[in-house]
């Protein structure tokens, strides 16, 4: 069960946290997809779901890159990815953090 994942520990300087870029996690055939109902899912319950913890809606955006970053402009009905299981998730995560640092510097 994951307890928490510090996602801004890649880019903090001297106790500024740097911006935070728009971070794909790539497709595996284990990740989950499910509607969302609006008025009826949140992602800090997805989360819950999938994780056993309420804190990884982010990583779930991450893997939804259309909508933005913001809830919110996820449709009604829309399927949306779930990045599955966890370790994977978190990993993929951070193997593309660690392509963008070298792309852009970090």
């Amino acid at each position: 069960m994951p307890n928490y994942y510090d996602r801004y520990s890649q880019f903090r300087v001297n106790n500024d946290i740097k911006p935070l870029p728009g971070i794909n996690i790539p497709e595996q055939t284990s990740d989950k997809r499910i509607i969302y109902k609006l008025g009826e899912t949140r992602l800090d319950k997805i989360s819950n779901l999938y994780y056993n913890n309420p804190l990884f809606g982010w990583l779930i955006m991450q893997a939804n890159p259309q909508f933005g970053g913001l809830e919110f402009n996820i449709p009604d009905q829309t399927i949306i990815r779930v990045p599955f299981p966890f370790e994977s998730a978190i990993n993929r995560y951070t193997n593309e953090v660690n392509k963008y640092k070298l792309l852009y510097g970090g």
